[in-house]
């Protein structure tokens, strides 16, 4: 629910995060928070057009109650970019003339303001003028135009112009302005408001403020405990199992250097409404214009498993332009922060749970491994997960076989790497049906499976210039076995072929260890 109104008078049940909206509020004036999609923003804006509003009787038992304590009113401008679906310049004009709009049925207009720059201006002053208060101005998806646009660069740099007009108007409104706060997923360096003086202050990356979206471990557990309880009856696991579960698929995200992990809300609360562990965040996809980033430049998506580094500087703002597409898939949600080195001011990123890593590594198979005339479900993770979790070897490199074929013939750089993405895609894919290690450090076997009954270690040689003898021999002259010797299950060498004549997978050998 995103009307807090709604939420508080209709029986449901709130997690409070008011203590830290007057934190806000009596702190500072103008305020910018980047959080990915379905995280809370509007919930958070919607509870900050209330207390701006007065409405006391909505915070009843709240932390709020305690610290406030004259609820003055002020007119609440609520800007909500989610209106519209921007395909073109006239569009944003769709969008800002309805928000306008509606304010102007409140606080009239001007004839005279032509523009929506004019006409926003003109509002912020007759509602100053007219009630003596500070005027509260809450930008809801401030990017949405941008990010729907960012695969038309002409229509991209229209839209921008027009919005660093409408957007930076509130630095020379400051002496009407109570408060105001932009909301997006992203930060974009090219829009006003983030440069000259008077900008608002990120909170994005603030560890006061990294709760402010979001629910915690604790605050699940306190809030939600039976609600955990009937998913954990319902999924016939222990309580103990339960949290577990939750915690691998939706906990995770980290939005300072220092700060506890929160749980996506949205698949979070649906989870324990359905009673059932679902990908509820990422059912809308990956956005088409992040896919074509990552394909289109030199991005390993094997170091997306906690292994991305950027500078701290460069994390919390997107250029349009840029190749490297780390800063918004760290704002969007698909990576979050992992750790952080000091002595370089370096992040090191990763995915932030199972629903996101798994989800978005689907979104990306057909990219990297096309399909050519051939059904995708047939070569789904979970078939090959099935194959080898019934020791049946040569089943599995049969589906593998068949992959690989099925990747047409002229596609673009097929080469050792390609392989190796593609071995790196189903093998991480199985993870969701059965234990795999996919190799991530010099020493390591290319993958490893384990099943109820064995352990399968994969090592991949490209033809011409080695064999699938020789990734047997490797296997044991490097002793990848050595870490699972003391493991009751039986051990299973894989020597695997990829010859670059064949455009796939030639041979393969097993043996028994």
């Amino acid at each position: 629910m995103q009307d807090y109104k709604d939420l508080r008078t209709s029986g449901y049940l709130y997690v409070d995060k008011t203590a830290l909206i007057y934190k806000l509020a009596t702190e500072g004036k103008q305020y910018f928070l980047s959080r990915p999609r379905r995280f809370g923003k509007s919930l958070l804006l919607s509870t900050i057009a209330y207390y701006f509003e007065g409405c006391k009787d909505l915070f009843e038992g709240l932390a709020i109650e305690k610290l406030e304590t004259e609820w003055a009113q002020h007119p609440v401008f609520y800007i909500d970019m989610n209106k519209e679906s921007y395909t073109d310049f006239q569009s944003l004009l769709s969008g800002l003339g309805t928000n306008l709009r509606g304010l102007e049925s409140v606080w009239g207009s001007n004839p005279e303001e032509d523009t929506p720059t004019a006409r926003f201006e003109g509002l912020i002053r007759r509602a100053y003028e007219q009630t003596g208060k500070g005027v509260v101005v809450l930008f809801d998806e401030y990017d949405k135009p941008l990010i729907e646009t960012m695969d038309k660069p002409e229509t991209n740099e229209r839209i921008r112009q027009e919005l660093k007009g409408f957007y930076g108007l509130m630095k020379s409104m400051d002496k009407y302005l109570r408060f105001v706060m932009y909301s997006g997923v992203t930060k974009f360096s090219k829009i006003s408001i983030f440069s000259d003086l008077n900008q608002p202050k990120d909170i994005s990356q603030s560890s006061v403020y990294a709760e402010i979206c979001g629910i915690t471990e604790k605050e699940m557990i306190d809030n939600f405990e039976s609600d955990i309880r009937e998913l954990a009856d319902a999924t016939n696991k222990s309580y103990e199992e339960t949290l577990s579960e939750l915690r691998r698929r939706y906990d995770g995200y980290h939005f300072a250097k220092n700060s506890a992990g929160l749980y996506n809300p949205f698949s979070l609360l649906n989870t324990l409404d359905d009673k059932e562990f679902g990908t509820y965040w990422y059912k809308t996809g990956t956005p088409t214009f992040l896919v074509k980033l990552i394909a289109s430049g030199e991005m390993d998506i094997s170091n997306f498993e906690d292994k991305v580094s950027i500078e701290a500087n460069r994390i919390d703002e997107f250029k349009v332009g840029e190749y490297s597409p780390v800063p918004i898939l760290y704002q969007s949600g698909y990576l979050t922060i992992k750790n952080y080195i000091p002595e370089d001011n370096i992040y090191v990123l990763g995915f932030p749970n199972e629903e996101v890593k798994y989800s978005f590594l689907d979104d990306l198979t057909p990219t990297f491994l096309p399909l050519k005339n051939q059904n995708p479900i047939d070569f789904s993770a979970y078939k090959f997960a099935v194959a080898i979790r019934a020791g049946d070897i040569d089943a599995f490199m049969g589906l593998l076989r068949a992959r690989f074929a099925a990747i047409p013939y002229d596609l673009k750089g097929k080469s050792e790497r390609s392989y190796q993405l593609g071995f790196y895609l189903i093998f991480t894919l199985m993870g969701q049906y059965c234990q795999t290690e996919v190799k991530s450090a010099k020493g390591r076997a290319d993958a490893v499976v384990m099943t109820k009954d064995a352990i399968y270690v994969f090592e991949f040689k490209l033809q011409p210039g080695s064999t699938a003898e020789e990734a047997l021999a490797q296997i044991d002259d490097r002793g990848y076995l050595i870490p699972y010797t003391a493991d009751h299950r039986r051990l299973v060498k894989v020597g695997v072929e990829f010859s670059k004549k064949e455009r796939g997978i030639s041979r393969w050998l097993l043996k028994n260890s």
